[in-house]
């Protein structure tokens, strides 16, 4: 079987007084509906996991701070997506998707730093990171719902707003027939160490569970 080469991804990342961030692409051997997420990585979607990274409440703040900085409001149902993670592992709600999002969903919960998963392939160059203008809104999931993101730090391409640190656009989201995504994990000025580890640890689990990884270059 002959593999996909490493995805080369440019990213634009406009100028932002708090945001630190880190993102890298993925390519795996098979598609996802055909790479079941391993046992030793579903079991990780649980609150009490002995981790390399573990949330706290300066980092869930500093998330929040972050997020209010372009105007946009993250509390309730706009809240950071790692916060809803630690509510739905609580409550027992937080299951398999597939090997990509359960290790986004798996290092997010540990760490407290929202991530964003889209599929290459259903997204188109170019790339950027921004704030969403005035009245913007996309549908996020798979029941039509949408979210207003006006304000909130975005990941753009060809085709507008498509993931960001709270939820991310149906449009672009994996699906049983993904094999190439980009990952972005989201941080904030004063966690640099916090997110080079978080980062780190991303990756060695995706590898481990067959794929391969890239560092997209950002300031």
């Amino acid at each position: 079987m002959s593999l996909e080469p490493l995805a080369s991804v440019e990213l634009v990342v406009e100028p932002h007084a708090l945001l630190c961030m880190a993102a890298f692409t993925s390519v795996f051997p098979r598609s996802l509906g055909e790479t079941p997420a391993p046992t030793w990585l579903t079991a990780l979607l649980a609150l009490a996991c002995d981790t390399p990274v573990q949330r706290d409440e300066p980092t869930r703040e500093a998330i929040r701070v972050l997020l209010r900085k372009g105007g946009y409001k993250p509390t309730g149902r706009g809240k950071p997506s790692s916060e809803y993670l630690v509510r739905a592992a609580g409550e027992g709600a937080l299951g398999s998707i597939n090997a990509a999002v359960d290790a986004c969903n798996a290092v997010s919960l540990a760490s407290g730093l929202p991530i964003s998963v889209i599929d290459l392939d259903r997204a188109r160059a170019p790339f950027r990171i921004g704030l969403a203008e005035k009245e913007t809104s996309y549908v996020f999931n798979a029941s039509g719902q949408t979210i207003d993101i006006e304000g909130l730090l975005c990941l753009f391409d060809a085709d507008g707003a498509c993931a960001n640190a709270v939820k991310d656009a149906q449009r672009t989201k994996t699906s049983p027939a993904t094999t190439r995504t980009l990952s972005l994990v989201w941080g904030a000025r004063g966690l640099e160490e916090r997110l080079a580890h978080t980062t780190r640890w991303y990756r060695e689990l995706l590898e481990r569970a067959g794929a391969r990884t890239q560092a997209v270059p950002t300031p």
